[in-house]
């Protein structure tokens, strides 16, 4: 244990960390928030002046003093020191900002807690990282949306409970992959906004004693509201949760997705190929062209789902006020969530951009499965008169029976069918035709009549919808990808730091 007491910090205890708790807890905390928050808290500080400034407790120039020691307040510059600062950032900067000062002051960090300012710097954080996923979801969401466009019209078999079912196309297909995204892109949307409220003034739990004005600090920190309950503003992290559970959600209809991909890419199915840049290869079997990227993604979609299940776990059943235990270790992986949402959305969008449809397998595979079953039989009630149910019965025996004949599906026997619907007194007029419509595979698609269907036409209906919400949900995060930046700007106007007429205004 170093005897020597912490320097001026505190009077309530007489020695400064450990080794043991400053190597395991506080350096690593430290080195993460300078490499991490320091912008933020750096920004905080700065409001913090200028409130100052406001309730006459520094002079502008005073005020102008403080941000410019804030501002060489450099990564390099700051040291997790158990006995300078206690190994804490806060201290740290206010150590820093001290020693380039020309002159003590006295009221500076008065009435100011470690708990309202970390608790902002790590929204301001959150917020920050959920822009840049949300910028990574539509980066990958144009993406599928333009892969979809221009297969619109490209037959493959569409399967349910792992059989080949009914014909649809690639467009079809990653029209509903680019409506998940556009589903994620809202619901985080709507998750930035709920949590777009400022703790900062909020004290260390009950308020404080000056009168800060809470909604300007807000403002000037590029939020929407200061948070109107003090006690929810430093004991409530519930933010760090539904940001990894809208990343968890997503991580899991993701992974059923890319799921389908692998059964495309499969040996079996070859339905799509990758440039060799995004392949691999067997060590053992030289005949295998693997895809792991692939697998990755998929992966890496189950660590978003783990990462929430961690910060639920960490925050459950702990005091509501501010904790440690809830402020830091339960958000320990929201930067790892962050970072595998991030790195999963370069990876699908690169696949997605380079993937090549073999169209030649797909419309193979269409033409050797009977996927007109469910035609004919509409065709046997609406055409011929057969009760629905009947209709279905008799298809399938046709299907049966010409499919152990070996015959392709396009092949038709007409009198096979005529003969299995007469053994129950059906007497077909044209069965010839009801066959060639109801297994042609184009006609497939082209028959489909409700929106949001397989039809061409259906898909590319809805692809001219998602290019409307693409456009207005990229404005809406262009608005909040540049609040933190606006008012940053306006900030160092106010204290003086740039020219007045730079100031881009808050409204």
């Amino acid at each position: 244990m170093n005897s020597t007491a912490p320097s001026g910090l505190t009077g309530r205890i007489d020695e400064p960390p450990g080794r043991l708790l400053h190597d395991e807890v506080l350096a690593p905390q430290f080195r993460f928030e300078v490499e991490h928050l320091l912008p933020s808290y750096v920004a905080v500080e700065k409001v913090l002046a200028l409130e100052y400034q406001r309730m006459g407790l520094l002079t502008a120039d005073q005020a102008r003093a403080v941000a410019t020691g804030l501002a060489s307040a450099g990564p390099e510059a700051l040291t997790a020191d158990p006995v300078a600062n206690l190994s804490d950032l806060a201290f740290a900067l206010e150590r820093h900002v001290e020693a380039t000062l020309t002159e003590p002051l006295p009221r500076w960090h008065v009435d100011r807690s470690r708990n309202d300012l970390q608790a902002a710097a790590q929204l301001m954080y959150g917020r920050q990282q959920v822009v840049e996923v949300a910028q990574g979801l539509l980066r990958l969401g144009v993406s599928l949306h333009r892969r979809a466009g221009e297969h619109l019209s490209t037959p493959m078999p569409g399967y349910t409970h792992f059989q080949a079912a009914q014909v649809i196309t690639p467009g079809f297909h990653f029209a509903a992959f680019s409506g998940h995204v556009l589903h994620t892109l809202r619901r985080l949307l709507a998750t930035y906004d709920a949590i777009d409220a400022c703790p900062l003034g909020a004290g260390a739990m009950a308020g404080q004693d000056l009168p800060w004005d809470r909604a300007r600090m807000a403002r000037l920190l590029g939020f929407r509201v200061a948070q109107p309950h003090a006690l929810t503003a430093v004991a409530s992290r519930r933010w760090v949760l539904e940001v990894t559970a809208e990343l968890s959600l997503f991580g899991a209809e993701t992974s059923r997705f890319v799921t389908d991909l692998l059964a495309w890419g499969g040996s079996d199915l070859g339905f799509l190929d990758l440039p060799d840049e995004l392949s691999g290869i067997s060590s053992a079997m030289p005949q295998k062209k693997n895809f792991p990227i692939l697998e990755r993604i998929r992966g890496r979609s189950a660590h978003l789902g783990a990462f929430h299940t961690d910060a639920l776990l960490g925050q459950r059943n702990t005091p509501y006020s501010n904790l440690v235990e809830v402020s830091k270790e339960a958000g320990t992986h929201l930067h790892a969530a962050i970072g595998a949402a991030r790195s999963l959305l370069r990876l699908l969008t690169a696949v997605v951009d380079n993937l090549r449809f073999r169209t030649d397998r797909m419309l193979a595979a269409c033409e050797r499965e009977y996927l007109g079953g469910f035609a004919l039989a509409n065709l046997l009630t609406l055409r011929e008169g057969v009760p629905w149910r009947r209709a279905q019965v008799l298809a399938g025996r046709y299907v049966v029976a010409a499919a152990a004949t070996g015959r392709a599906p396009k092949d038709t026997d007409p009198e096979l069918l005529a003969a299995t619907t007469a053994a129950e007194g059906y007497r077909l007029v044209e069965p010839a035709t009801l066959l060639r419509e109801a297994f042609d595979v184009h006609a497939g698609l082209t028959a489909r009549q409700t929106s949001g269907s397989a039809r061409p036409s259906a898909v590319a209906d809805l692809l001219a919808a998602q290019t409307l919400e693409y456009d207005e949900l990229r404005a809406h995060w262009t608005r909040r990808a540049g609040a933190d930046r606006v008012a940053a700007e306006e900030t160092d106007r106010l204290l003086g730091l740039v020219p007045a007429d730079a100031g881009l205004g808050l409204g």
